[in-house]
């Protein structure tokens, strides 16, 4: 008899909070990610932020900066570890094409708003993107709040 291994609940790595904090998301796009054998085991483990992370376009080519890899403890001494090493990212052309337009417009950028497990594959969720002002992110907070406040008002009204 074999023993499996216990299935995991997620299948989420990392989610980039921030992003939404930040900015106003608008489309989003599944990308793979082109990682080495260190990596994967380190996201395994979970230990991935992508806080400050972001896609730039060159050459004709989505990479992914600012993710940071913890390595393992126990990888190889041999081996040198960048944990913020640019990682490339794999989409097709007319994706590419996209991102690329969406990009060159004023105040329009593109973040990595969270990693995941697709089979074994790891996949990016990135996201086009516009950068919020301080008084639309308190705008946000307030409606919310709001929104808590009204869910509390109809729980209790449904109580009685």
């Amino acid at each position: 008899m074999s023993k499996k291994k216990p299935k995991q609940s997620s299948n989420t790595i990392a989610q980039n909070k921030r992003a939404r904090h930040d900015y106003h998301l608008d489309d989003s796009i599944e990308a793979g990610v082109a990682l080495l054998g260190w990596e994967v085991k380190s996201l395994r483990m979970g230990k991935v932020e992508l806080t400050d992370s972001y896609v730039l376009m060159k050459g004709g080519e989505a990479f992914l900066l600012g993710a940071h890899i913890s390595p393992l403890d126990t990888a190889s001494t041999h081996y040198v570890t960048d944990p913020v090493r640019t990682r490339k990212l794999l989409l097709n052309k007319r994706e590419l094409a996209k991102i690329l337009a969406a990009t060159e417009q004023k105040g329009q950028t593109c973040v990595c708003t969270g990693l995941y497990w697709k089979g074994h594959l790891v996949k990016a969720k990135i996201a086009l993107a516009q950068g919020k002002q301080s008084h639309d992110k308190r705008d946000t907070e307030k409606n919310r709040d709001w929104d808590r406040q009204k869910q509390r008002i109809v729980r209790e009204n449904v109580k009685q």
